[in-house]
């Protein structure tokens, strides 16, 4: 799917919001299945996010990401630590080096906006409880020669915040 390029046929009044609910004309889709085949047909080309099909592509608002992870397993600990999460719409990605964790921080607030990337380059909010639990699982490691507090998984440490920005 990522891979074909139909004529561009305009925009459609959809947006995801922050917190994954799709809209339509300004109305939530209250149907999950629906969510579930749009979702599977997303596609990001630079900023722009689109729903793609064999004969068109339109274009729809994404508020921040066009998924929110709500839940992760753990397998293993430390350094074989492996992180599998679940978006809202039930696609699974196990961090890593395909798919990375990220953390933005607002830049007046310190507040962060943690992500995983799904697929292809699309990513996941990672949901507020969730992060709770990836700040449990986090730890102490140089990264460039600075100590960075972050978590493993995968093989591929993800740096979450310098470890001296910690209080205490």
């Amino acid at each position: 799917m990522h891979l074909w390029n139909p004529p561009f046929c305009g925009d459609l009044d959809i947006r995801i919001a922050r917190d994954g609910t799709w809209f339509y004309l300004g109305t939530p889709i209250g149907r999950p299945e629906l969510v579930k085949l749009f979702a599977s047909i997303i596609r990001k080309d630079g900023d722009a996010y689109f729903l793609v099909t064999p004969v068109e592509k339109v274009g729809i608002t994404v508020d921040d990401a066009p998924f929110v992870a709500v839940d992760f397993t753990v397998q293993g600990e430390g350094r074989d630590q492996r992180l599998t999460f679940t978006t809202n719409v039930d696609d699974r990605a196990a961090a890593g080096p395909d798919h990375p964790i990220r953390v933005v921080r607002d830049p007046e607030t310190g507040e962060p906006a943690p992500y995983v990337t799904v697929r292809a380059n699309l990513e996941a909010l990672i949901d507020r409880k969730s992060f709770y639990r990836l700040v449990d699982l986090g730890r102490h490691e140089p990264v460039d020669g600075t100590s960075w507090f972050g978590v493993w998984s995968g093989g591929r440490f993800f740096p979450i915040i310098p470890s001296e920005e910690l209080p205490g």
